[in-house]
């Protein structure tokens, strides 16, 4: 409060539109830095402990408050009262008792005749009422005798500052000082709830707390010169939706009763009048509009609890389409879910897609678009990596002195990724690299090269540095682990979390396919080791035998020619077909809809021990699959949950699948057992041990927006 403090010592002596000029260069920044929580901070919806809900069952309430500063808006409180009159609104006024302008008796009755309310705004709104705990001792005494002269049972401080623990000095029924989110207060640390909660102490007499919700018409229309009010109607809508409270704070001092435009001082009266009519037609019959003094009395009886959140700041960054990136999506959204704000840094795999936009609780950010290339040569398959950690790492430099991060969550392929979290490291920020490939064994495979040579050595020395300079690594299955433990980190830094399913995305739902077909499925990446080609012969090899039978690939990758010319020579046109990878919600819909899956690698490759999330996609979705028993299916799965079949073996498989589609049973018994096992391996079994990870590596991070 010191930088405050002296702002207000200053601020008579510094001319408006200096002032003004001033304020709105830092308000520019804090649209950008802060946008991932305002104007709609989505954690705010969270329902206090012992809510009841709103009186005659409705949806949400709407709450009018108006802070009168000088006597520009006290002659307007008349014109004020009948604009909302006129429109069946009340709302309550809130005074200064020792401003720059005396409040009549006959102002305040009038207004209470009319179904109005009044309260007591600050003392003399100098910005010095909390100053220090005797002076506010003192000047709670002079506010409580305002309380008691007015008959008012409501307080709001000038300039929103707070200090909810002091309050309860004031003898009041309800506190007004306070916001969800709004980053452009000087106190600027939001309450994050859209709902009223009762603030109580130990042998001290509680009041309740309601945060205003709707952004202030002082920094809508005077500080960021906004010329609609589609900012408060979006909020609204949130706010509907979310059964909580639209609470506004106006100013009669800058509403113009005679303009049609706004100007440096002041708003037409009809964005007011706008906003009052979109409520009331929009939505008619689902709100209670009630006085603030109404809303406390109702919450005073059930004394609803709110607890903040510690909320931490994180990135993700992989070299992957967000949006195709299972794994990433897990994360990201359960930290997201959980009220963290989490930012994504990846590619774009088509160049419509936007820079950056919110899916679901995370903001994505694009700094690459990485389209389909031929990543057969060394060097085509390098430099998109470069010039992805250059980006990144660009990135995060600048936001990062923006937002300062606690954690950033670097995802391989490749290890060196992790590099690109420099500033931020040592800066404070905790890193955890991901490996979801182990990457010298599979650049090792991918170009046909021996264990020992030149290259594969190197990645061994780059996988132990990075795994140095993370503070820890998470590996994706137990095998890798004990190979990554055993040349590049110490068991203590190293934890196992497999591919686990999110069952938000995953789950069993109705087939909306009625058209006779028995479809088998593969999603996943083009890839030699994923041993795509070893289905498509064995699918060749059936469909004389299984009429109706059709074999559906999502997925890109380097063989996706190859695959495709295999597929024409095969004389399988119209019978296989090549679709571009879709986003996880919609490639789950799809899976939804196969007869059967099919997981084919090949076991004398990198495949051997790379986890497949497919696998438990296909299970939780309840459709049977096939899978080739490599190291890492065999270590995890058993025949009561998948059909096996040897790996390479192409007449071994076709006979799988010819099984599979005639035997109806042998499907039901496979979806029935797998159930069983996704319950047992879901994510949200093993989403707490993640959670807990983040929170030891950040134990002091609190992001108070």
């Amino acid at each position: 409060m010191n930088t405050n403090r002296f702002y207000y010592h200053v601020k008579p002596f510094l001319p408006w539109r200096l002032r003004m000029a001033l304020r709105r260069a830092v308000a520019r920044r804090k649209v950008e830095m802060h946008k991932d929580v305002w104007p709609i901070d989505h954690v705010a919806a969270r329902k206090p402990e012992g809510w009841e809900g709103w009186p005659h069952r409705k949806q949400f309430a709407v709450v009018l408050t108006h802070d009168v500063e000088g006597q520009k808006g006290l002659d307007r409180c008349r014109q004020l009262m009948e604009l909302e009159m006129a429109r069946g609104f009340r709302s309550s006024f809130n005074f200064i008792p020792e401003g720059p302008y005396s409040v009549s008796k006959l102002l305040r009755d009038d207004l209470a005749a009319g179904g109005f309310e009044v309260g007591v705004h600050d003392l003399k709104h100098d910005g010095k009422l909390y100053s220090s705990r005797s002076d506010f001792r003192e000047n709670a005494q002079r506010i409580n005798k305002y309380l008691k002269d007015w008959n008012a049972v409501g307080f709001r401080s000038g300039f929103m500052h707070h200090n909810l623990e002091w309050l309860h000095d004031v003898d009041c029924l309800y506190d007004a000082s306070t916001f969800d989110t709004d980053p452009f207060e000087p106190q600027p640390d939001g309450v994050e709830s859209i709902f009223p909660f009762w603030v109580s102490a130990p042998g001290r007499k509680g009041y309740v707390e309601l945060p205003y919700t709707l952004c202030q018409d002082s920094t809508m229309f005077i500080l960021l010169r906004e010329q609609t009010i589609d900012i408060w109607k979006r909020k609204v809508d949130w706010i509907a939706q979310h059964g909580g409270m639209v609470l506004l704070d106006t100013h009669p001092d800058y509403i113009n009763f005679r303009t049609t435009r706004p100007d440096a001082q002041g708003y037409p009266c009809s964005f007011y009048s706008e906003l009052l009519e979109y409520i009331a037609k929009t939505y008619a019959g689902q709100y209670w509009h009630a006085l603030p003094r109404e809303v406390a009395e109702h919450c005073a009886i059930s004394k609803p609890k709110h607890t903040p959140l510690v909320r931490r700041r994180v990135c993700m960054v992989s070299f992957s389409a967000y949006e195709s990136d299972n794994r990433v999506i897990r994360y990201a959204e359960a930290l997201g879910r959980r009220g963290d704000l989490v930012d994504a840094v990846a590619v774009s795999r088509k160049a419509a897609q936007p820079k950056q936009e919110r899916v679901g609780h995370v903001n994505v950010h694009r700094v690459q678009f990485r389209g389909r290339k031929d990543h057969r040569q060394k060097i085509g398959y390098l430099l998109p990596l470069l010039r992805f950690w250059a980006a990144s790492s660009w990135w995060m430099c600048r936001n990062h002195l923006r937002k300062r991060y606690d954690l950033i969550h670097i995802h391989n392929v490749p290890d060196f990724l992790v590099f690109s979290a420099w500033l931020p490291k040592l800066l404070g920020a905790k890193v955890i690299l991901d490996i979801h490939d182990i990457v010298p064994e599979f650049y090792a495979s991918k170009f046909h090269l021996q264990r020992d040579s030149i290259g594969v050595r190197l990645l061994k020395r780059i996988e132990r540095a990075a795994a140095a300079f993370a503070d820890h690594v998470i590996i994706s299955n137990h095998l890798w682990y004990e190979k990554l433990v055993s040349r590049s980190a110490a068991p203590a830094k190293c934890s196992v979390v497999i591919n686990h399913v999110d069952s938000h995305i995953f789950y069993p739902r109705k087939r909306t396919r009625a058209d006779g077909k028995f479809i088998i499925l593969f999603p996943g990446g083009l890839q030699w080791h994923q041993g795509l080609d070893i289905a498509i012969r064995a699918f060749a090899k059936i469909v004389k035998r299984a009429p109706g039978v059709e074999f559906h690939v999502y997925g890109d990758g380097n063989m996706r020619d190859e695959l495709i010319a295999l597929a024409r020579s095969l004389n399988l046109n119209g019978q296989v077909q090549f679709n571009d990878p879709l986003p996880i919600s919609e490639i789950a819909n799809v899976m939804a809809n196969a007869d059967l899956g099919v997981v084919p690698k090949r076991a004398d490759s990198f495949g051997n021990e790379a986890y497949s999330t497919k696998i438990m996609e296909f299970m939780s979705l309840g459709v049977p699959v096939i899978i080739s028993r490599t190291k890492i299916d065999s270590f995890y799965f058993d025949e009561t949950v998948v059909r096996f079949f040897e790996s390479g073996n192409e007449e071994a498989l076709a006979q799988a699948m010819l099984e599979a589609i005639e035997k109806k049973d042998l499907r039901q018994k496979l979806v029935t057992n797998a159930f069983t096992y996704v319950a047992r391996n879901s994510w949200e079994t093993k989403r707490p041990e993640y959670f807990a990870l983040v929170d030891s590596l950040t134990p002091k991070a609190a992001v108070k927006s």
